[in-house]
C-alpha cells in the first residue's frame, strides 16, 4: 500500500463539460454536466477503479457543487451519485432543483450531439 502523497485537486474543464479530480497529477475521476440556462445538470460521475475507496467521488462532488454555488447557478442532480450526495448534504438544498421529465428530455437531446 502506498500512502496518498498529495491532496486531490478538483478542476472544472468547461471545454469537456466536466469537473475532474486529480491525484498526483493523474485524473482519478470526473463528474459530467451540461448547462441549461442558470442550471448545471449533472448526469454522470465516475472514479477509476485504481482510486476507489478513497472518498474521491465525495470530494469531487462537494467541490463541484461549491463551484456551482459560487458561479450563481443552480444544481439539477440527474446523476444518481450526485442525488445521493445531496440527500446527505442539505447545505446545497437551497440551490437544488428537481429532476423533471422536461430536463431529462432536454439532456437526452444534448447528449446525442
Amino acid at each position: 500500500m502506498t500512502e496518498q502523497s498529495t491532496t486531490p485537486v478538483v478542476r472544472r474543464v468547461d471545454a469537456r463539460h466536466r469537473y475532474e479530480i486529480l491525484v498526483d497529477g493523474e485524473r482519478a475521476g470526473l463528474t459530467a454536466y451540461r448547462d441549461r440556462d442558470d442550471r448545471r445538470v449533472f448526469f454522470h460521475t465516475e472514479v477509476d477503479e485504481a482510486y476507489a475507496g478513497r472518498g474521491l467521488a465525495s470530494i469531487l462532488i462537494e467541490q463541484a457543487l461549491t463551484d456551482v454555488r459560487a458561479s450563481g447557478m443552480r444544481i439539477v442532480p440527474v446523476c444518481p451519485y450526485v442525488a445521493k450526495f445531496l440527500k446527505k448534504h442539505d447545505e446545497f438544498a437551497d440551490i437544488t432543483d428537481p429532476v423533471t421529465p422536461e430536463v431529462l428530455q432536454w439532456l437526452e437531446g444534448q447528449l446525442k450531439h
